[in-house]
């Protein structure tokens, strides 16, 4: 299955709460910190909600 690396690229200081929620369910704390998920709807969406503050790649 395919994997995601999602890296976070924006501060979270001033968004909305479920933003930073969100930002946190993905495991995210600090800036240029990776996350390796699978590739799932769940995360996608996740991925999608804070797409202002991240980058998602596909990795093998």
């Amino acid at each position: 299955m395919a994997r995601l690396k999602i890296t976070q690229l924006k501060s979270r200081i001033g968004t909305k709460q479920n933003h930073r929620e969100t930002l946190r369910s993905l495991g995210l704390r600090k800036i240029n910190q990776s996350v390796i998920k699978e590739d799932r709807p769940e995360i996608r969406g996740m991925a999608n909600t804070v797409r202002h503050l991240v980058k998602v790649e596909e990795v093998d």
